[in-house]
């Protein structure tokens, strides 16, 4: 490598700064704003319920847009949903753009349409973890068939985009989406886990293990035969993730525990064989990802993923503006213009 070439490749190793909002400083204002301070009402939806092989439904919503247009789908983050205000905020961008789009529910993830706060049961003893990428298979083979000519593109945030990266890698050229962004990525599960078990950011921690146990407990006491193999009492006091994975995620889904879950489930090791333009927005001061464990995703990349990185943005907020009242989200827009950059 030139001289020349390393000095850029330095300089493009930099995270830059977005101008982050004033009103929001620092990465956990960042990160927690917008569930309090987003609409949940900026779009209509149209739900399918796509049959799978094991007798499951997954929850599609649909959002139509020009005839002709490229649909995105859109895969969401832990805990959250087609509501989630991320996901809103991305659909309200694509549909300016005139496209149509697909948001893609995990398992027990899905919202009744009157009432959002409200789960959906599942059909099967299983739920979603941040490696399981059959499902996403499915819907893309499925979208795909029914629209041969329509260009298909994705978008993941958080354990939805480490979904879309590890998909990617499975299917390298193969592969019938055709450009593919990112926001947030735990890229190393294991690296993650373990860091949100520091300072503040285990307040996350708490906030989401309350919502994951009561889905699992709930999934053992009505599927009790499938899940005996799991000690309940044990799920519901684990404090972390990596004791809630190793009790529950792990075993309720054939992984060997904790550490050979974070392992064939990060998005990581399947970096290098990504064959589709993408683009992967993420932050340094995530409070979810250790900074080390980003520039390892960097290094490890194929030629055809590439990365921004910006100073500050938090998780999956990235806020901007110099008004409250008039806030920007610099990801989601940079995800929508990359994306439409590509055609």
């Amino acid at each position: 490598m030139s001289r020349g070439s390393v000095a850029a490749a330095d300089e493009a190793a930099k995270p830059f700064n977005i101008g982050a909002a004033w009103w929001v400083p620092g990465p956990h204002f960042q990160t927690t704003w917008g569930r309090y301070g987003r609409s949940r009402r900026l779009v209509t939806f149209e739900r399918e319920l796509l049959p799978t092989p094991d007798g499951e439904e997954l929850v599609l919503d649909h959002m139509t847009g020009a005839a002709g247009a490229p649909r995105v789908i859109l895969l969401h983050g832990l805990e959250g949903s087609s509501y989630a205000v991320y996901m809103l905020g991305l659909l309200r961008l694509i549909a300016a753009a005139g496209w149509n789009a697909t948001a893609l529910n995990f398992r027990s993830c899905a919202r009744d349409p009157s009432a959002p706060r409200r789960l959906l049961p599942v059909r099967r003893p299983r739920l979603y973890h941040s490696g399981e990428t059959a499902d996403f298979d499915l819907v893309v083979r499925t979208l795909a068939a029914r629209a041969p000519d329509m260009r298909l593109y994705a978008v993941g945030v958080s354990i939805g985009g480490n979904v879309l990266l590890k998909w990617l890698g499975e299917n390298g050229a193969r592969s019938h989406i055709e450009a593919a962004a990112t926001i947030s990525v735990p890229y190393d599960l294991r690296a993650a886990a373990h860091f949100l078990e520091r300072g503040a950011s285990r307040f996350y921690v708490a906030y989401f293990l309350r919502t994951l146990k009561r889905k699992v407990v709930d999934l053992l006491g009505r599927f009790p035969a499938e899940t005996a193999h799991l000690d309940v009492q044990r799920i519901r006091r684990a404090p972390s993730f990596a004791a809630f994975d190793d009790a529950a995620t792990a075993p309720l889904n054939g992984f060997a525990g904790a550490d050979d879950y974070y392992l064939r489930a990060s998005s990581l090791r399947f970096l290098p064989r990504i064959e589709v333009p993408t683009l992967c927005v993420s932050s340094a001061d995530d409070p979810f990802l250790p900074r080390e464990a980003l520039d390892r995703a960097r290094g490890a990349a194929s030629e055809d993923v590439l990365f921004r990185i910006t100073r500050n943005g938090g998780h999956a907020a990235f806020i901007a503006g110099l008004l409250p009242w008039r806030p920007r989200y610099w990801a989601e827009e940079q995800v929508v213009a990359w994306l439409r950059e590509q055609r």
